[in-house]
């Protein structure tokens, strides 16, 4: 990295500033990640390479302003998870999972204090809504704000369907507003049903999304295999077709 940025190095990575390096951030995180849904250990250790230059990349261009270096990275998140853990480095007993959880966001809130960060401050602004529901409502449960049961959770996405049908098809701008965040509404208390089950919301959406790919594209060569294609065919027969994508799958298990 050092060679890559000195006078001398490559004239595109000196050129590049903390602007230019966020989508590459973002699309190696996302590489990454699909590496390991795939569990492709070999596709998974190269992105993992990928992903650390541009941290090492986003330390260098620190470095260079006076802020910190890789090494003031790497002590930092040493001294982080060290402290965090009194129940391995230290004399606190933790016997169980549960029980680590709780120290562990209790002593993020004292650290939270110490900075003068709010209850959910840790919790990136800039993160995916989704995810961001199911980090806020996460914390929010270890604090004991939370329902007693899943029922009651589901008795909620009830109750703000039924506001988010009073709201809906009116021109009223007002209207209109409103049901937009009704709807919002229903998508945060559908992340808590998830929280409850113990499952990953993106990872249902993104198994759904999957689902609606394979079945759309079948649709898509059954209607190409009969000389047809989308805007030839109408929506009964391409629900019909899909359908019969839906029950061959099922039967497939």
């Amino acid at each position: 990295m050092d060679r890559l940025r000195d006078p001398g190095g490559c004239p595109w990575d000196r050129e590049q500033t903390l602007t230019d390096l966020k989508t590459y951030l973002i699309e190696e995180s996302y590489e990454v990640l699909e590496a390991m849904e795939m569990e492709d250990w070999t596709h998974l250790q190269e992105e993992l390479g990928d992903l650390q230059f541009q941290i090492v990349f986003i330390s260098r261009l620190a470095k260079e302003k006076g802020k910190f270096t890789w090494g003031d990275v790497a002590d930092g998140i040493r001294k982080k998870m060290v402290s965090r853990h009194p129940h391995v480095f230290g004399d606190v007993e933790a016997k169980t999972a549960a029980d680590v959880l709780g120290k562990w966001e209790k002593n993020k809130r004292q650290e939270a204090k110490s900075k003068g960060k709010s209850i959910l401050g840790g919790i990136p602004r800039s993160l995916p809504a989704l995810l961001k529901a199911q980090r806020m409502t996460n914390k929010a449960a270890h604090l004991g704000f939370d329902w007693e049961n899943i029922g009651d959770v589901v008795a909620k996405l009830e109750e703000e369907i039924a506001e988010w049908k009073a709201e809906i098809g009116s021109d009223d701008p007002a209207a209109k507003r409103r049901a937009k965040e009704e709807l919002g509404d229903i998508l945060f208390v559908i992340a808590n049903i998830a929280r409850k089950m113990g499952v990953d919301p993106e990872d249902a959406l993104q198994l759904s999304n999957e689902k609606f790919r394979r079945r759309f594209e079948e649709v898509g060569r059954r209607l190409a295999d009969s000389g047809r294609d989308f805007p030839d065919s109408t929506l009964e027969e391409m629900d019909r077709i899909w359908n019969e994508v839906k029950g061959a799958e099922k039967e497939n298990g």
